[in-house]
């Protein structure tokens, strides 16, 4: 370890990648040390790695840096699309990526406007006090995020909270407490994966209008997703689009609340719903590191990173970093020309899905201000560590309902 670089330990669950330590590191250094590798702390440095072709994704080291070496879940893990690299990473991408259109998912924009004031309407209530009270995540975001996929996927609609249940805990391979949890997550994995093979197997009997039945006949240049390559693919989908989409809901409400001039500005003006999306994501992502491993041996300004050695964008930091952020350093969901985070990853490895979530958060977050105007925290709820992927697991939210 070299003494004169700012060591973070990503490791400790009560450590937090948002936190004054991590600002007093970035003043310091580009670059920190940590027990999974370096972390990038600042824009300019962090951009330019997730773009170069020097690194790959980061994430088929994830189960072996965990001590976990073989059982169901790495050999999953090791084809999903975020671990896949090269000819194959390319291949299912051309694959996969004509089902995620915009103009396919924005189409579905007034399902998603129908679904969020269905659910608004079920706690829009007030009691003797005149609050009504929510807990936003068992009550708005996992059935809306849910919801959404399932729409997406053509499942029934009934069906959400069993997929919800299996997506939530296979949402702790991302958790830095994975080994402790990998029996809930083997678990989930075997239904989930049950599940979807019965779906793939009605749609290729029973196309439908879906995404399930556009992936199971999707071909280009003579090729196609094999049975298991679509298996994979679907397992992934389900459970990475439920869980971040359900945990950067909540972190949004969290930020949005902490700010009310910024939550009464959106709730009259919806068509800021995008910009406070990409806004909210600059500054407090549910994925709040991004992991690139060397392909070969580099000199990066002054660290020399070995082959196979790995990189840690932190999200925050360079979402936050004022050197990029010059003239406009605070919170603002009016700005239209911050430079991109990385919520979303970057590179050849930039989400898939990020049409779904920008599209379905853009329509929840002004409907949510509107119909919530004076929200605030009922309490401190419950949340996961700030590392890994977080968000919380219970936030409990009061407000008088609109006029």
């Amino acid at each position: 370890m070299n003494s004169a670089v700012p060591y973070l330990d990503l490791a400790d669950t009560a450590f937090d990648v948002t936190s004054d330590t991590v600002h007093r590191a970035q003043q310091d250094s580009w670059y920190a040390e940590t027990p999974y590798g370096w972390a990038v702390l600042r824009y300019e440095e962090g951009t330019a790695l997730l773009k170069d072709r020097r690194f790959r994704q980061g994430n088929a080291q994830w189960p072996d840096q965990n001590g976990i070496h073989d059982g169901p879940w790495r050999e999953w893990w090791q084809e999903t699309l975020l671990s896949l690299e090269g000819v194959d990473h390319l291949r299912l991408r051309r694959l996969l990526g004509p089902a995620f259109r915009n103009k396919t998912i924005e189409a579905m924009r007034p399902q998603f406007q129908a679904l969020a004031n269905e659910l608004i309407d079920g706690f829009a209530r007030p009691d003797a006090d005149g609050w009504c009270r929510v807990e936003f995540v068992s009550q708005f975001a996992e059935p809306y995020a849910s919801r959404i996929l399932c729409l997406l996927l053509g499942l029934p609609d009934e069906q959400w909270p069993q997929v919800a249940h299996w997506a939530d805990d296979l949402g702790k391979s991302f958790g830095i407490n994975v080994r402790r949890d990998l029996p809930r997550i083997e678990a989930a994995l075997e239904g989930l994966t049950g599940y979807i093979e019965e779906v793939i197997a009605d749609r290729q009997v029973n196309p439908r209008d879906d995404l399930v039945t556009a992936l199971v006949t999707a071909q280009e240049e003579g090729e196609s997703l094999s049975r298991r390559e679509l298996s994979v693919a679907l397992v992934f989908l389900a459970f990475a689009g439920m869980e971040t989409t359900r945990n950067q809901l909540g972190l949004a409400l969290q930020t949005l609340l902490a700010y009310p001039d910024q939550w009464a500005l959106l709730g009259a003006r919806p068509e800021l719903g995008a910009r406070a999306v990409e806004e909210v994501m600059r500054v407090n992502p549910t994925v709040t590191w991004v992991t690139r491993e060397a392909v070969e041996d580099v000199d990066l300004n002054g660290l020399h990173v070995r082959e196979g050695g790995i990189v840690q964008v932190l999200s925050h930091a360079i979402g936050t970093d004022p050197r990029a952020m010059v003239d406009h350093v605070g919170f603002d969901i009016t700005v239209d020309d911050r430079p991109p985070h990385s919520g979303f990853g970057g590179g050849i490895h930039h989400c898939l899905g990020h049409f779904v979530a920008r599209t379905d958060m853009s329509v929840a977050l002004p409907l949510l201000a509107a119909r919530m105007p004076d929200a605030e925290p009922d309490g401190l709820g419950e949340w996961l560590p700030v590392s890994g992927n977080t968000g919380p697991i219970r936030f409990p939210i009061r407000f008088r309902p609109a006029e």
